[in-house]
């Protein structure tokens, strides 16, 4: 007891200090970190959702859980590999590198970037919170069961009774509001706070691409916000936007979805093109092949994406002159595609190739995404898409972009930088045990699911029928999961381990030629004592190197 005869209040604890830090950090650095630590939980909660599912689908009539059940898992997967894995993913690195490539000190909004976070972690609470108030506080839990995409009438009071629908709307509203504060950052920083001589011809590819991302960001986020208002004013305030019963339409909803979600495709590729135009060059020892050619490809599909959306909607009777467009732009967007894919190959060719743990994810993201695009190809085909587009095989090519491609580019990204984060060299061993657990699952669920849709297989179904032709199938690609399973187990256990036993690293273990490297590892909160200033493309290959003058780029 204290004289005055009050308790003195204990002194703060060191773990609760350092927790008050990282919830009340402004550091870009942090935030990035914080971004990919609330990715990693969501993906973990999300392949949970995946594999009830597929243990679902194991075998004919089965009755693991009930169609409801099924239907919730299936909304709550899609919507959280989305919105609450794949963006705060690439969000994460990309608040955690932008700064340090330019050569800058933080973001151009440091509170405007805390804010936006937490925004993003506020919205996938509330999408989860559902699971407890869906149904109101005194009916039990509810969790929505309209798909990611929540096309009417599902939606409508009279289908989704209850809260549900609403926490999955007001979700995504309150992310979004992060998701386009994000972009306004990076644009502003990638625009405003390069380093002495950084000019765009001498941005980091990753940089240039992030500035690319951003904008759609702003694009294709706004007519999905719009979409949510209108759906609230549909349930709550005798709206008729997509109610067809009086005069609305199901369709206009799709169209504002689809405006956002084609785009969204690539605001999650281009960070994963981004990783790989860093990656591939530092373990081939050559600087990257058409940089000039890379950004206008980048840019590129950037205008070209804002123009595909119907190609989702083929199905549902557009005219025959508005599937002549979106058949022809769906194909163009292939073009600045392939040419990335060809100058990552040029920068392979006669390189000296080290296949590390970052260049073997590489490698199978240039393959896999090569595979995705040839079966978008195939989608863009509207006869070939009115086949397919209800399909297994549609659900095949999806995951082979976002999971064969920008998942696997991510994993090449959290080793090829995780020294510069922690400090610390990962396990290789474990690295590529991840690597072919990982790449062997990927291959028996989403190779073979082509199969049942091809055979006719729906997607969004609950079971089916034996005799069939796709019980056989359906094991296989349950049998994947549960490698990707491990691999996930061996990933978090090396990132684990690294970080506790691992050796120091150093601050430039791979020799590289961008300027996180030429700081401490971890960076300062500073990060640069003086602000650099850069003559070429390559500015700490130039300070290593200044005797080999074929690596400057003036």
């Amino acid at each position: 007891m204290s004289t005055t005869g009050i308790s003195e209040l204990p002194a703060s604890s060191p773990l609760t200090l350092r927790l008050h830090e990282w919830v009340t950090t402004v550091d870009h650095k942090r935030i990035g970190l914080l971004y990919i630590f609330f990715a990693m939980v969501f993906l973990i909660i999300g392949g949970i959702e995946a594999t009830i599912m597929r243990l679902q689908l194991i075998r004919p009539n089965n009755d693991l859980v009930s169609p409801q059940v099924f239907n919730q898992m299936f909304t709550m997967h899609g919507t959280t590999m989305i919105f609450f894995v794949a963006m705060p993913l690439v969000f994460g690195f990309a608040n955690y590198l932008v700064p340090l490539m330019i050569g800058a000190r933080d973001m151009a909004f440091p509170r405007l970037n805390a804010f936006s976070f937490w925004m993003t972690a506020l919205g996938g609470l509330l999408l989860y919170f559902s699971f407890l108030g869906g149904n109101g506080l005194y009916g039990g839990g509810g969790a929505p069961d309209v798909g990611w995409f929540a096309y009417a009438p599902l939606t409508a009071k009279t289908f989704s009774v209850g809260h549900s629908t609403d926490y999955w709307t007001l979700s995504l509203l309150v992310s979004g509001i992060g998701s386009v504060g994000t972009a306004v950052n990076l644009i502003a920083t990638i625009l405003c706070m390069r380093c002495p001589g950084m000019t765009l011809g001498r941005m980091p590819l990753l940089a240039w691409l992030n500035l690319t991302m951003a904008g759609l960001v702003i694009l294709a986020i706004s007519p999905l916000t719009a979409a949510q208002l209108m759906l609230l004013i549909d349930r709550y305030l005798g709206g008729h936007f997509f109610d067809t019963q009086a005069g609305g339409s199901a369709v206009i909803w799709m169209h504002f979805f689809w405006v956002f979600g084609h785009p969204e495709v690539y605001v999650l590729v281009i960070p994963a093109f981004a990783f790989a135009s860093e990656i591939i060059p530092v373990f081939s020892r050559k600087a990257i092949f058409g940089y000039p050619v890379m950004v206008m490809a980048t840019v590129a599909i950037g205008f070209i994406s804002m123009s595909v959306w119907a190609h989702h909607m083929f199905t549902v009777g557009m005219t025959s002159g508005a599937n002549t467009f979106f058949v022809l732009s769906t194909m163009a967007i292939a073009v600045p595609t392939g040419i990335k894919i060809f100058n990552w190959l040029a920068t392979m060719w006669g390189g000296k190739i080290c296949f590390a743990t970052p260049m073997l994810f590489c490698v199978a993201f240039l393959f896999q995404f090569l595979i995705a695009g040839l079966t978008g190809v195939t989608l863009a085909v509207a006869p070939f898409d009115w086949q397919l587009s209800g399909s297994y095989y549609l659900v095949a090519h999806f995951h082979y972009v976002i999971v064969g491609a920008i998942l696997f580019a991510a994993f090449a990204a959290f080793y090829y930088w995780f020294p510069k984060a922690s400090g610390k060299l990962y396990s290789e061993p474990l690295g590529k045990l991840h690597f072919w657990l990982f790449l062997i699952g990927f291959h028996l669920t989403f190779d073979f699911m082509h199969i049942p849709g091809l055979l006719g297989m729906p997607r969004r179904i609950y079971t089916y029928e034996p005799g069939r032709g796709w019980d056989i199938w359906n094991l296989i690609v349950t049998i994947g999961v549960f490698f990707q399973a491990a691999g996930i187990l061996v990933f978090g256990a090396n990132l684990i381990l690294s970080y506790f036993r691992g050796k120091t690293a150093g601050h430039d273990p791979w020799d590289a030629w961008t300027l996180e490297w030429s700081t401490t590892s971890p960076p300062p909160a500073y990060n640069f004592a003086v602000i650099p200033t850069v003559r070429s493309r390559r500015p700490l290959w130039d300070l290593k190197h200044p005797e080999d003058p074929d690596w400057r780029y003036e």
